[in-house]
């Protein structure tokens, strides 16, 4: 049995999950994987979760807002980190830099993808430190 954190990775890009992975088993934590929302809920409701890494667009365009939703209502503790691609593929800029902004989108820190790995494993272990 393990004492590391355990990170939930959803997001229906298989290489990313896969990516996010191996690079979160490196950086010492346990990870668990879901290809979209309603596995991910599965998942938090069986087994939960320390920390939530949840794409915005998965099986419906709102799937990771509907994700960050249910997680901050049902499993309140658990710390959301929502990271898109939207920025990249579009070229529209899309963050929660308002107070509103972040009330409405439910997760506690907003990431771009590519995402750099340093940043993520930075963000984890403060939203897991200001969590205990």
């Amino acid at each position: 049995m393990s004492d590391a954190a355990t990170v939930l990775v959803v997001d229906d890009d298989p290489d990313f999950v896969e990516q996010m992975r191996l690079q979160l088993t490196a950086a010492g934590f346990n990870v668990e994987t879901a290809g979209g929302e309603r596995e991910a809920r599965r998942i938090l409701d069986s087994r939960g979760a320390d920390l939530a890494l949840v794409d915005l667009m998965m099986e419906h365009a709102d799937g990771g807002f509907a994700l960050c939703h249910y997680i901050k209502n049902r499993k309140p503790p658990i710390p959301v980190i929502l990271v898109t691609g939207v920025t990249h593929e579009t070229g529209l800029e899309f963050d929660a830099a308002t107070s509103e902004e972040r009330s409405w989108v439910k997760a506690d820190v907003f990431l771009a993808k590519p995402v750099r790995v340093e940043q993520l494993v930075r963000e984890i272990h403060r939203l897991l430190k200001e969590q205990s």
